[in-house]
């Protein structure tokens, strides 16, 4: 009976590294142009700081650099840092 238990940890094991495979997580994501869905990939970003990336990116005209993600309340230096590699302007 016990390795029943194993091999359905096995299989979810197995389904769910499959299911992370379809999304790439160095696929680049443009601050000009992303919506609030797509920012949510980020590390660090739910859905209100999507939500202000967006509404900041419309009064400022756009971002002149990854780095003015830190002018939105909630998202300091360490997670610009973690996305850094993924973040574009073009």
């Amino acid at each position: 009976m016990q390795w029943i238990k194993h091999l359905f940890a096995a299989a979810l094991l197995s389904v769910s590294l499959l299911a992370g495979a379809a999304e790439p997580t160095d696929a680049k994501i443009n601050l000009n142009t992303a919506t609030a869905a797509e920012l949510t990939q980020l590390n660090g970003i739910g859905k209100a700081k999507a939500e202000a990336i967006v509404l900041f990116r419309k009064q400022q005209g756009g971002f002149k650099s990854v780095d003015e993600l830190t002018q939105i309340k909630g998202i300091g230096a360490a997670i610009v840092d973690k996305n850094r590699a993924r973040l574009t302007l073009e």
